[in-house]
């Protein structure tokens, strides 16, 4: 029985989704139709695809095998759109963009918007996790990583570095006394992340210091930061973040600076495709700009 793409199209969402409901909601679907499209699939090939337990669809062995040829056919029709759009300049359509949440909330909105302003057909999401965002379920076409995955089919593109230092309010070195060395430090409040949250190493910055108690901790960069501006307490910051508040300073620089770095990663078939290249090359150009911008402020 040959397979539609609409087949193949259905299949993705409930593999990558790992219900109908997730499914229904990626598809615009109802559930109940999406299971039924599962179904008839299922009875034209003779087998099944999917074993159904209560949590959730798992992929049989013969759903393992189809999902690289329906991942194909996804990236052939892309490329098929790209074809037929080609040379007309501006990008349109959906770009869904995972990011974590420092660079989701202190620069992607600066960068898509400027991107949106020269593509206005295009529709941008930006999807900010305090984890690794998952390519292969696709919850993003693209994503933003502070390490460069290890595993997968994937393409990975250095960025640009940024920079992160100990930060206080002023309010708070007002009330506690300034900090001229890291003896001072001793009996300071700490702003950090929960340490069993941490989802990178690359984002365990107090331990690099010896810092381990932490009094106030978040899973999300923006907490922290609110934390410090508020003046509860000092905090690592990128310094990309400081300009957005006022009153936030670097202290210690000298002595507590870290360096880290941002990837734009992609899956590696998208390389083929004109519109997610584009895509990439403003957003990675966008992202350069705009840390060598803020930065230069603090």
């Amino acid at each position: 029985m040959a397979q539609s793409w609409d087949d193949m199209r259905i299949f993705l969402g409930v593999a990558r989704g790992e219900s109908l409901s997730a499914a229904g909601r990626a598809l615009r679907m109802d559930p109940a139709t999406v299971g039924r499209r599962i179904s008839r699939l299922e009875q034209g090939l003779g087998t099944p695809l999917f074993a159904k337990s209560p949590l959730g669809y798992a992929l049989t062995e013969a759903g393992q095998r189809l999902i690289a040829h329906a991942e194909r056919a996804e990236q052939a029709m892309q490329a098929a759109q790209d074809a037929v759009t080609e040379g007309a300049g501006a990008l349109s359509g959906q770009i869904r963009i995972g990011a974590p949440d420092g660079c989701a909330n202190f620069l992607l909105p600066q960068v898509c918007a400027e991107i949106s302003d020269a593509n206005p057909d295009l529709e941008i999401q930006i999807v900010a996790l305090p984890r690794v965002v998952n390519l292969s379920k696709r919850e993003a076409d693209m994503a933003i990583a502070v390490s460069p995955p290890q595993t997968g089919r994937l393409s990975v593109q250095k960025i640009t570095d940024y920079h992160l230092h100990l930060a206080a309010a002023q309010s708070y070195l007002d009330r506690t006394g300034p900090i001229d060395s890291t003896q001072a430090l001793r009996g300071r409040r700490l702003i950090g992340y929960i340490p069993e949250m941490i989802f990178d190493k690359e984002l365990d910055y107090l331990d690099d210091f010896g810092l381990t108690r932490v009094a106030l901790a978040s899973n999300s960069v923006s907490v922290q930061f609110h934390w410090v501006r508020q003046g509860a307490g000092l905090g690592v910051v990128h310094d990309f973040a400081i300009p957005s508040t006022t009153g936030v300073r670097r202290v210690l620089t000298d002595e507590i600076s870290l360096t880290r770095s941002f990837y734009l990663i992609r899956h590696a078939d998208d390389r083929r495709l004109e519109r997610m290249n584009r895509l990439a090359i403003a957003l990675a150009d966008g992202l350069r700009r705009e840390v060598a911008r803020l930065e230069a402020l603090t």
